[in-house]
């Protein structure tokens, strides 16, 4: 399929040659022109020698061309989180034995890494490292995990891999003529990778790829949604990747009026409150739930254009079989990766996704993690996802942990959307989502909270919360037996 890819995207560069490809701040790349700049790259890769490469720019045309560098080259690719502590990305660049990186000369440094004089000045180079670790034959693309707790893990992916799911998500948006997409995502983030590069490129579409900060990114989790909201309504495109917290921040800025553009917006990463999805469509947001994981090359499940569930994460896509072991785990078969770094076990054929689901016709309700659930003091289990997604559907709410094993009622820590939100308007946020819900899962105390991030170790990047790494830490506020008045 690379081979098919990368002929298709020549194809392009002949018959349509004057269509914008990909664009950022400061110029445009046209299909005409495309492939000869990735033709240039891969050069510049085979001659330094090149086997595994750390790709660390922001987000922009060149992150794209050198990740369809290495594509072309079969290079192993390895984006690096923007997330990551120096020392976190030391140990990483060890781990795989990165002989090559892209990326600015400070963070060259930082990491070890020599400058390379006869190549593109993103370009630095370790030498006399140890080595590599061995690899699932395949590996083109190691992506690290955002696990709820623990340590990233290292997903062995395969162009393949990654390609298919592109094709995959390319016919869907087909389905209602998406040419031009927004990436607002780090692309870092396997789904933007894949849904916000290779699939417009599958289309023939084009890319915009504005830098973090144009888009409102703050460091690593902060995200001022006014800079995101102007440059979405500049540009009006076609389609968009977002996960909940950015859907819940934009939809404040909108004001009235309807949206007015807009195709195809996915939404996923983390459970989705109906309300969220209610309010979306209510503002005339295009948006279609789905439900995907790293070790499966990201979208396993999307709703479509006509059949739109709320609730529901959707169809699965053409390219993979789900099914529902006894206990109602969501298996995924067809597409699962090639293994993880420095694991010697064979590649699987059907991954265990430890998601529980149901099914609803065609679609999949998922019914949150086989070790998250809690069990009250009054014996019934709740899903605190699904509590945490109601609260975050609401306005005043960017973030949300709710815990309540073996106690009586319910505790939630809420960290509030900005500085204008006071103790009264979170009340009233409580209450709101409180009435959606059924008596057993509703929040009874809650606090305000300092933000949970992945650099303070409480959330991954793209907003999942590490519930182990919370409920050690917040483990006095989960016995008090009333709210603390202090923020975290």
């Amino acid at each position: 399929m690379r081979e098919r890819f990368l002929d298709h995207l020549r194809a392009l560069g002949n018959d349509d040659a004057d269509r914008i490809a990909l664009e950022d701040e400061t110029r445009s790349i046209r299909y005409g022109d495309l492939m000869a700049l990735v033709d240039s790259r891969a050069r510049q890769l085979r001659r330094l020698g090149s086997q595994r490469v750390g790709l660390a720019l922001d987000n922009g045309i060149d992150w794209a061309l050198w990740d369809l560098a290495m594509m072309r080259e079969a290079i192993v690719n390895v984006p690096l989180p923007g997330f990551f502590t120096p020392a976190q990305l030391t140990h990483l660049v060890d781990q795989v034995g990165i002989d090559t990186l892209i990326g600015s000369g400070p963070l060259a440094g930082t990491l070890g890494f020599d400058a390379t004089p006869e190549a593109d000045a993103m370009l630095w180079q370790r030498r006399g490292i140890s080595p590599p670790p061995d690899l699932p034959v395949g590996t083109h693309k190691i992506t690290f995990t955002s696990g709820t707790s623990g340590t990233p893990k290292g997903v062995c992916l395969s162009s393949d891999n990654q390609l298919t799911v592109a094709e995959s998500l390319a016919g869907v948006a087909a389905s209602v003529d998406v040419r031009r997409h927004l990436a607002i995502l780090p692309l870092a983030t396997l789904l933007e990778n894949i849904g916000g590069i290779y699939a417009p490129l599958w289309l023939g579409g084009s890319i915009s790829l504005p830098s973090l900060a144009a888009l409102g990114w703050q460091g690593a989790s902060g995200f001022d949604s006014a800079s995101g909201w102007r440059v979405i309504s500049r540009q009006a495109p076609d389609s968009l990747i977002l996960v909940p917290q950015l859907l819940s921040a934009l939809l404040t800025r909108q004001g009235d009026a309807p949206i007015g553009f807009g195709r195809f917006f996915a939404v996923g990463g983390a459970t989705v409150s109906p309300a969220l999805l209610a309010r979306a469509e209510a503002a005339g947001w295009p948006v279609f739930e789905g439900y995907g994981l790293s070790e499966c090359a990201s979208v396993v499940t999307l709703n479509r254009p006509g059949e739109r569930h709320p609730g529901s994460v959707g169809r699965p896509l053409p390219h993979v079989e789900v099914r529902l072991a006894d206990d109602g785990e969501v298996l995924v078969q067809g597409n699962v990766m090639l293994g993880y770094l420095g694991d010697s076990a064979p590649a699987p054929t059907v991954w265990p996704t430890g998601d529980l689901g149901q099914w609803d016709g065609d679609g999949l309700r998922l019914r949150g993690r086989r070790r998250q659930v809690f069990i009250t003091a009054y014996g019934r289990n709740v899903d605190p996802a699904w509590v945490e997604a109601e609260l975050t559907a609401e306005p005043a709410i960017a973030q949300a942990w709710v815990s309540g094993e073996a106690q009586s009622f319910n505790r939630a820590l809420l960290v509030p959307r900005g500085d204008w939100v006071n103790d009264r308007q979170i009340e009233d946020a409580v209450a709101s989502a409180n009435a959606r819900l059924p008596d057993y899962a509703r929040v009874s105390l809650w606090q305000r909270s300092a933000p949970f991030t992945a650099q303070n170790g409480l959330a991954t990047a793209n907003g999942r919360l590490r519930r182990d790494a919370l409920t050690a830490h917040y483990h006095t506020r989960l016995t008090s037996p009333v709210p603390l008045s202090t923020d975290a």
